[in-house]
This record gives structure tokens, C-alpha cells and sequence, in this order.
């Protein structure tokens, strides 16, 4: 039974989300703080917005989508492993919300690298900067949820 099997590699399951969420957590960190440089530091079509774009293509595409998969896969086998989610309590709705809020952002830093690829530096860096504290915020809510479980 799948159910059994789950509770069976739980703390592999768990270690592997952990793991996976630490990895995402750095490229949603880094991703933002590269397009406020790439703003501020270059224009379009020079050579330093090709090596901007190389940068941000390698970490979106190597580092932060498997990531992003490898969180949603083995967090929905955690919420599916029998015992681990209280759905009486509050946590695992603040920390639903605010994972869906993470992926948004996620598509929201990956469609502002196609803007660059475009040429379109509309946004500000200042904008950038204040995005970047979105998963912050974002992260204090996942923590505290799961930790404290309110």
C-alpha cells in the first residue's frame, strides 16, 4: 500500500524536501539581486548583458526549476504520508499559501528574464530590491508554520 510505503522513507522524504527547499530558497535570493545588477550595470546587446543572461538562464534553468520540482514533489509526498498533516490546524494552510505564493514568484522572475532576453529593462533596480524581500517574508510564514504548527 502506497500509504504504507510513504511512512516507510518519511525521513528520506523529508530530508530530500529540505534539501531541495534550501536550493530554491538560494537561487530565489540570488535571481533577484542578478537583475539588479544586470539593470544597473549594463544595457541591452552589450556583451556584459549576454554574460548577465548566460548567468541568469544557468541558474534559473540548472538550479532553481529542478529545485522547484524536487520541493513540490516531496513536500506533496510528506502531506500525503498518513500522520505528518494536522488538517484541523492552521499551519498547513499558511504554509499552502505561501509555497503557491514562492512558485508565483518564481514565474515572475522567470517571465523578467525573458524581458531581458527581449531587451526590456523597464524595471528599476530599486524594484528588484524590493521583489527580493518577498521570499523572505515568504519564508518567515513556512517556518514558523511548520516549526510552531499555530
Amino acid at each position: 500500500m502506497i500509504a504504507d510505503w510513504l511512512a516507510d522513507i518519511y525521513l528520506w522524504t523529508k530530508s530530500l524536501h529540505v534539501i531541495s527547499v534550501i536550493a530554491w530558497m538560494a537561487g530565489l535570493f540570488y535571481l533577484p539581486r542578478l537583475y539588479v545588477h544586470h539593470t544597473e550595470q549594463t544595457t541591452a546587446g552589450t556583451e556584459m548583458d549576454g554574460v548577465f543572461q548566460m548567468m541568469e538562464r544557468k541558474l534559473l534553468k540548472l538550479i532553481m526549476n529542478p529545485s522547484l520540482i524536487a520541493t513540490w514533489l516531496f513536500g506533496l509526498m510528506l502531506v500525503f504520508t498518513p500522520g505528518i498533516i494536522d488538517w484541523t490546524s492552521v499551519w498547513p494552510y499558511t504554509k499552502g499559501a505561501s509555497v503557491i505564493a514562492m512558485t508565483w514568484f518564481h514565474m515572475w522572475l522567470a517571465a523578467r528574464r525573458k524581458d531581458f532576453v527581449a531587451g526590456d529593462f523597464r524595471l528599476s533596480g530599486r524594484t528588484y530590491r524590493i521583489m527580493n524581500e518577498l521570499p523572505t517574508v515568504l519564508m518567515i510564514v513556512i517556518v514558523f508554520s511548520v516549526i510552531l504548527r499555530f
